[in-house]
Formats: C-alpha cells, structure tokens, sequence
C-alpha cells in the first residue's frame, strides 16, 4: 500500500517546477520536498532538469511536472489558504503576490500565474444570516487583500 494520497493536484508547469517549489516551501511554514525525478539524457527536458517533483504544503500533496509551454494556469483553479489571523493573510499575501498581482477578494495570482484565495478562517461564522452575508459580502467586494476587522465591523452592522 502506498503512502502517497488518493487525491493530489498535479500542477504543469513551463520549465520552472523546481522554482516554484522552492519558493512555495519557502513560504509555507509546514512544508517539504518529497522525491524529485530528473530528466536523463533522452529528455525531453535538459537532462539535470526537474521532470516530476512531488512536495506538500500545510498537509496537502502537490505533483509538479515541468511539461513544456503548452498549458497555463488560470483562475477555473485557484488553492484557497484558510488563515487564523490578520498577520497570518498580510504575510501570505505580502510573499505570494511578489512578482504577482493581486485579485478581489483575496484572490491573487502568484508569480508562476498560480491562483491563490488568502481568507481567514472566521469568514462562513462572519456570513450566517441573511443581513450579516449581505453586509459582509458588500464590505468582502471592496477588497484586494482581506481585512477581518473590517469584515467583523460589516457582520456586525457597522
């Protein structure tokens, strides 16, 4: 039986898998490396080069492959990061947007065109009820980054 999980998102990317997960392991506080596997001297990619790379995140498994130029990412697919604190989304947005741009709702794309969702934790409590998920959703669409005290204020009525 193997230790790999059932369900893991298989990322394709141009030539810089490797980049990209050193800087993904670099961000995230629980993370790792788990194989690497290179392309030899057939190729099709420069031999030394990543082929297929797994690493996890926070728990989660990630595949890389550096697959060539055919495919991009886009936002149909976006990983979304539950943070527990306002220091917590400000760090994570402030180091996946470098290089990157930031979207509404604390949606942003990172600088290998990966989508992310940076929203605290307290987000679906902050929405129960009708007036509250109006309010809220209202304050919600005015931002880039997400700001809780401002989304507990709009909850709350203010």
């Amino acid at each position: 039986m193997s230790d790999s999980p059932k369900i893991a998102p298989f990322l394709w990317f141009d030539d810089n898998a490797e980049a990209a997960i050193d800087h993904y392991t670099s961000i995230f506080k629980n993370s790792k490396k788990l194989s690497v596997s290179r392309y030899g001297e057939a190729g099709p990619g420069p031999a030394g080069s990543v082929m297929v790379a797994s690493f996890e995140l926070e728990g989660q498994t990630f595949i890389a492959l550096n697959g060539g130029p055919m495919f991009k990412f886009n936002e149909a697919v976006s990983f979304a990061v539950n943070c527990d604190t306002q220091q917590e989304i400000d760090e994570l947005w402030e180091k996946l947007t470098e290089e990157g741009e930031p979207g509404q709702c604390g949606w942003l794309k990172d600088k290998f065109g990966l989508s992310w969702q940076i929203v605290p934790s307290i987000l679906p409590e902050l929405m129960q009820g009708a007036g509250k998920s109006n309010r809220v959703m209202q304050a919600l669409m005015q931002m880039t980054k997400i700001d809780i005290q401002r989304l507990q204020e709009a909850s709350n009525g203010g």
